[in-house]
């Protein structure tokens, strides 16, 4: 036998049978001496990580970015600086809020999360397949996930917990009117668009700054299941969407997304009549249209489903220069959330030495020493700073865009002109068509008719009514709920 096809043990010794236990006689007890036994059984004792609290279930692949127009008098960013230049990357796509073992095709937003590997680190962007979210606040975030997930005593999914959230959270109004409608279940991965829903900022080599939003457009054509379809899969191929899109990239094909970006200049951030850092709104196209990029390419499977899509940590934090964070108070939070939940997931600090994370086309240099799953650790270099020993020193042409904020320290109610109910009511009764109004009434009322508690009801149905009163009303027809009682103050 070659020595390179030697079955070992995790210390590299070779193992010479696999088979039997190390046993005193046949039917002898097993010796505390098996050392390949205990080793095996340790480590599989160990195989399981913790799965994420959102996003458990998804599929990745590799590909690249392409830069096909020039934006660098928006962002100094190195993965944009030259039209043709390829960025490699690690995409990762997932439902939000059902376990590992959920299907794939459960009415649910789906997380589109790129970690582009530039020169100048990595830059994640780690957004959904829909251009908004439920909530404006990271401190309902908790929360918000908590009354998707299992009731506390019954462990059971609850329609009372999603419509209680819900009818005391009227801003989830937009998101919850795409969720039900007919892009609420994607045909898969490939067809859908991405987002990175909340903005961000952009500055250029000159230091000038932009707002922008980023947007990736199928070229796979969108494509969605209706409720009867979805559940009919469910019952046929739990992993039908990472099939889907193992299977098409196996097969020698691509997957494709054409990426825009929308700019706002600084100024009109507050003077605009929509608050452009309230992740629930949208940046009409009207008023910011939006500008090639360039374009993203998937073409390479994952050769170790656990290595890389599991272990893969994406984090709103991992940003370079040239790409900044905005003041959305959603987007704030998930900067220490994300990267906090990998540390512990993924069980140590240095999470970003894994493989599929590390940042392979920049040299990493700092101070930061030891901790589990410390590779490199510097080496012999100091591990503190300032020091006279040539350490890795400062970057001035780093530093982040300043600007001017003042105002009282407290914790405010969302305060903006622009109300909740405007973008989905646009949606409701001038995007869609009378078909796409009735699935949408359908699939609410499908959901809703769960719920066991009528002052539930009643108060989530009344968050419809206030969007388009024809909205609340279709829905509380259908579920047998006077109209009388959604207009009454009572509740």
């Amino acid at each position: 036998m070659s020595d390179d096809n030697v079955l070992t043990s995790a210390n590299g010794a070779p193992v010479s049978d696999n088979q039997n236990s190390l046993t005193i006689g046949t039917n002898g007890p097993i010796l505390l001496q098996d050392v390949h036994l205990l080793d095996k059984l340790a480590h599989f004792d160990r195989e399981r990580i913790p799965e994420r609290v959102v996003h458990a279930k998804g599929a990745g692949a590799h590909g690249y970015f392409e830069v096909t127009h020039d934006i660098t008098k928006y962002s100094k960013a190195k993965v944009f600086n030259q039209i043709g230049k390829k960025t490699p990357l690690f995409a990762r796509f997932s439902t939000v809020a059902g376990e590992r073992g959920s299907a794939d095709t459960e009415r649910d937003p789906r997380g589109f999360a790129v970690k582009f590997y530039t020169e100048d680190g990595n830059w994640d962007l780690v957004g959904n397949n829909t251009p908004v979210f439920f909530i404006r606040d990271t401190i309902k975030f908790p929360d918000f996930i908590h009354s998707q997930k299992r009731d506390p005593q019954t462990n059971l999914k609850s329609a009372d917990m999603v419509w209680d959230f819900f009818g005391l959270s009227p801003e989830a109004a937009h998101q919850f009117t795409i969720l039900f409608s007919d892009r609420g279940i994607p045909d898969g991965y490939r067809h859908m668009n991405g987002y990175s829903s909340h903005t961000y900022k952009f500055v250029n080599a000159e230091g000038k700054a932009f707002w922008t939003k980023l947007h990736f457009k199928t070229e796979s054509g969108i494509k969605n299941l209706t409720q009867d379809e979805a559940d009919r899969l469910k019952s046929q191929d739990l992993d039908y969407a990472t099939r889907d899109l193992f299977n098409h990239i196996a097969s020698g094909k691509e997957a494709g997304w054409k990426v825009f970006c929308q700019i706002m200049p600084f100024e009109d951030a507050f003077t605009y009549r929509i608050n452009p850092f309230d992740v629930t709104k949208v940046w009409p196209q009207g008023d910011y249209p939006l500008i090639p990029i360039g374009r993203m390419v998937l073409n390479r499977n994952p050769k170790n489903y656990f290595a890389e899509t599991e272990q893969a940590a994406f984090s709103p934090a991992h940003l370079v220069p040239g790409i900044e964070p905005s003041p959305d108070k959603m987007l704030q939070g998930r900067l220490f959330s994300y990267s906090d939940t990998h540390r512990h997931r993924l069980g140590t600090a240095n999470y970003q030495q894994i493989p599929i994370n590390c940042p392979y086309r920049a040299r990493v240099r700092n101070y930061q020493r030891d901790g589990f799953f410390a590779r490199e650790n510097g080496g012999s270099e100091p591990n503190y700073e300032p020091n006279t020993l040539n350490g890795p020193r400062e970057n001035p042409n780093a530093s982040w865009h300043k600007f001017e904020v003042n105002g009282t320290v407290g914790r405010f109610s969302h305060q903006h002109p622009n109300d909740d109910f405007e973008q989905p009511r646009a949606l409701y009764s001038k995007v869609m068509n009378d078909q796409e109004r009735e699935r949408l009434i359908k699939n609410i009322v499908g959901h809703m008719k769960n719920v066991t508690r009528k002052d539930v009801m009643i108060r989530a149905i009344r968050v419809f009514h206030r969007v388009h009163p024809d909205y609340g009303t279709r829905i509380a027809q259908g579920l047998g709920v006077d109209i009388s009682e959604i207009v009454s103050p009572k509740i």
